[in-house]
Formats: structure tokens, C-alpha cells, sequence
């Protein structure tokens, strides 16, 4: 049984979506959670509503995660309300998918500032308080896109590899003060992206997938919930690959 009791957690994009299972599911072990929304009051509300249903302590920042002084404010507020920060999940991300010849610079820079900058401005901002405290767990949200490319997401399969390459070099940096840094890689998971493709899309991606179906939020979730626990104190620099076996590496 994972348990969490007792720590407080950072979730950014945690208002919907794979962030909102990660969310309830840090509180559902124990946790207190704070995490970042961009604009839907309506569901980072009912995001939080729930959190403190299980019982948890909650706060819901608006917050754009390419600003590097949001993400220093999201971290000093969940300090200040919580006292520590024991765990970070790097999840805000968006897409702009387009063929490379057709792909406009500001949907190539809007998706490496959100996706990969953004996770380092929070992995940054997080770093000082938990080298203190001599301990902390660093979850990154990658890709399956990030770790073999996919047609019509340069900008995207970039952003989710430079995340690979972060959360790497933030283990090594870390490790000695028992910080461990991993991130998980999602394949085609169920949300409300996803739903909306074409059903022979959705037919062709299952195809690809060994185990024959897409994934769910809270399946990723429950990968991060591991990594965040105790149990997982031996494993950092780790690409967890929560996809059906589409990427075998």
C-alpha cells in the first residue's frame, strides 16, 4: 500500500486530464496538493472539491507555467501553505501539431515553452527547498513521442526528448542529497483529447499498442504515485514507460 500520509505535493496542469488523476491520486494516498491550472476555473474548482473530499488539504494556482516568476509563485505558495514541497509532477503540456514544412515558429516555440521550459522553471524552483530538506521526489511527464518521434509533433516529440534529457541530468545533479528525479513516458491514453480522433485513428493507434487498448489517466497516475512513494527510493534517472508496450526499449 503506497502511503503518503504526511507529505505535500506539486502537480502543474492538474486541473484535467492525466494532472487531475495524478492529483486525486496523490491525495487519495495521504498527500496535500497544490497544483497549477491555465484558465478553467470551473474544473481546476471541481479538481480541488474533490482533492479535499478525500480529506487532503488543497490549493488551485492560475498560473502560466512559461513565466518563470509563476512558477517560483507556485512553489513559494505551496511552501507557505504547506510547509514543504516533498514531491514535484511536471505535467503541464499542450500540442500544436503540424508537418515540419508547415509548422509555424510560434506553434514550435508556444509547445518547447510550456513543455520544456516550463517543467524547468518548477524543477528549478523546487530544487533549493528540497536540497534542504535533504529529500524530495521529482516526477516529468513525458512521452512515447518523446523516446521514438511521431509524424507531425517535431516541435512536441522535441520538447517530451528534452524532458528525457532534464530528468536525467537532474538525477545525477540531485541524487547525493536523496532528491530522486524520474519521469513517466504515457502512450495513448483516454482523455478528452484522445477522444475526439477519428475512430479509424483511435482503430490504428489500439493496432499499434501490444496490449490492445488504450490506457487510462489513473493507470499513468498510479505509475507516479510509485515513483513518489518510499518504495521508489532506489530508482532515479528512471524512464517509466506506461503505454501497452508500444515502446520497447
Amino acid at each position: 500500500m503506497i502511503d503518503l500520509s504526511g507529505k505535500s505535493a506539486v502537480v502543474t496542469g492538474g486541473s484535467r486530464g492525466i494532472g487531475r488523476a495524478i492529483a486525486l491520486r496523490l491525495a487519495a494516498q495521504g498527500a496535500d496538493v497544490a497544483f497549477s491550472y491555465r484558465g478553467n476555473e470551473d474544473a481546476a474548482a471541481a479538481t480541488k472539491a474533490e482533492i479535499e473530499a478525500l480529506g487532503r488539504r488543497a490549493l488551485a494556482f492560475q498560473a502560466d507555467v512559461t513565466d518563470p516568476e509563476a512558477a517560483d509563485a507556485l512553489i513559494k505558495g505551496a511552501l507557505e501553505a504547506f510547509g514543504k514541497v516533498d514531491i514535484l509532477v511536471n505535467n503541464a503540456g499542450i500540442t500544436r501539431d503540424d508537418l515540419i514544412m508547415r509548422m509555424s515558429l510560434d506553434a514550435w516555440r508556444s509547445v518547447l515553452e510550456t513543455n520544456l521550459f516550463g517543467a524547468f522553471y518548477t524543477l528549478k524552483a523546487v530544487t533549493r527547498p528540497m536540497l534542504k530538506a535533504r529529500s524530495g521526489r521529482i516526477i516529468n511527464i513525458t512521452s512515447v513521442s518523446g523516446q521514438a518521434g511521431q509524424m507531425g509533433q517535431a516541435n512536441y516529440s522535441s520538447a517530451k526528448a528534452g524532458l528525457i534529457g532534464l530528468t536525467k541530468a537532474a538525477a545525477r545533479e540531485l541524487a547525493s542529497r536523496g532528491i530522486t528525479v524520474n519521469a513517466v513516458a504515457p502512450g495513448f491514453v483516454l482523455t478528452e483529447l484522445t477522444q475526439d480522433l477519428p475512430e479509424a485513428l483511435q482503430a490504428q493507434l489500439i493496432e499499434r499498442t501490444p496490449l490492445g487498448r488504450f490506457g487510462t489517466a489513473e493507470e499513468v497516475a498510479n505509475a507516479v504515485a510509485f515513483l513518489a512513494s518510499d518504495e521508489a527510493a532506489y530508482i532515479t534517472g528512471h524512464i517509466l514507460a506506461v503505454d501497452g508496450g508500444l515502446v520497447m526499449m
